[in-house]
């Protein structure tokens, strides 16, 4: 956890990774989230699913009640209330084959369940359930280039900017601050990309509030 909450002018703001080795670049990505929120003032709130060694399979009895709000939560509850108690929800992750880490869908599949990211109404349809969440930020990077994503179709992004904005109020602020070709063969280049997008991270961090 980080600082107190201070006020009304600062955030609780949750921060989701998701990668296994502690040198990564996204590693960095996530220290320099974190730090710049805490120097704001912000309440940070980092969920490593790796370091939490988070299960991400959706079992046959998860499954089953998986539309019972009252028992799905079995198992995730601490998440859920994690995730109910953000005003702000920050996904820093990398980008394989496409798509987010498997650990990272799998959260999705547990967590974003009937009663925490929707809920039922009385006319059968799904109706948004985390409008208390005012900033969803996307930071990803990508082995391979912007073009490629696009033909591709670029999941990741439009998981961040389409998929969970649908769960949240109409006025969240969403931004998806992607890296492509994280791994130029221009050791020079790659260097200034990753100062260039800690930067840019930072920048949009000290934003948020």
């Amino acid at each position: 956890m980080g600082r107190p909450f201070l006020g009304h002018q600062h955030m609780r703001a949750l921060v989701v990774t998701a990668h296994p080795l502690e040198e990564s670049f996204n590693c960095a990505l996530r220290r320099t989230i974190v730090q710049t929120l805490n120097d704001a003032g912000h309440e940070v709130d980092v969920c490593d699913l790796y370091a939490e060694n988070f299960q991400p399979v959706l079992d046959a009895g998860m499954r089953s009640r998986y539309f019972d709000p009252a028992v799905n939560r079995t198992g995730v509850e601490h998440y859920v209330e994690r995730l109910f108690a953000a005003e702000a929800l920050i996904l820093c992750f990398p980008v394989w084959c496409f798509g987010p880490p498997a650990i990272l869908k799998g959260f999705m599949d547990r967590v974003l369940i009937p009663g925490v990211s929707f809920a039922l109404g009385d006319d059968g349809r799904m109706h948004p359930n985390l409008r208390h969440i005012r900033h969803l930020v996307g930071v990803t990077t990508y082995g391979r280039s912007r073009l490629d994503a696009w033909y591709i179709g670029d999941p990741p992004r439009r998981i961040i900017t389409r998929y969970l904005r649908w769960f949240m109020a109409k006025d969240v602020r969403v931004r998806y601050l992607p890296l492509y070709n994280l791994h130029r063969s221009d050791a020079l280049h790659e260097a200034r990309d990753h100062a260039s997008f800690l930067q840019r991270v930072s920048s949009e961090m000290r934003k948020l509030g």
